[in-house]
């Protein structure tokens, strides 16, 4: 299904579905990086909670919003009529990439609540590893988006 309005908006969703994404990786980048900085002071004192209220503000303020904006412009973008073009299976994989991004932020934003509340889900070794998996995902989708292997 495609929706032949969109057509004349097609630059405007995509300028504004890049900018999303580009908020969002920031954030999906820079969480894990602000939980290792947290494992690295004690908890419950000064910089333990400056450090929370960092991490919720990015969540709250930038990534989740963000992560709406993602979908909300993709989603219009893949109703524009041409888009997708075909029946190449690259769109999937990069579906299934934002799926994969999507899952992260939320296990990010469950891992924030509770390092918040005192536990320490992970390691530091642990949160530098995954600080790489929204890179991953990302080379994946820009490959998909602009190569279009298959």
């Amino acid at each position: 299904m495609t929706i032949a309005a969109l057509v004349p908006y097609y630059a405007w969703l995509k300028a504004l579905h890049l900018i999303a994404v580009i908020a969002w990786m920031a954030g999906l980048l820079y969480l894990p990086r602000l939980f290792v900085n947290h494992y690295q002071v004690p908890p419950g004192g000064p910089e333990s909670v400056l450090l929370d209220g960092m991490e919720r503000r990015l969540l709250r303020a930038i990534m989740n919003p963000a992560m709406i904006a993602v979908w909300l412009f993709g989603v219009l973008l893949a109703l524009t009529p041409g888009v997708l073009g075909g029946t190449g299976g690259w769109w999937h994989l990069k579906l299934a990439c934002v799926l994969g991004l999507t899952g992260f932020h939320m296990y990010l934003a469950r891992s924030r609540r509770l390092i918040a509340a005192g536990a320490r889900p992970g390691s530091e070794t642990y949160w530098r590893a995954m600080n790489e998996l929204p890179t991953l995902l990302m080379i994946l989708i820009v490959i998909m988006v602009i190569v279009k292997p298959f």
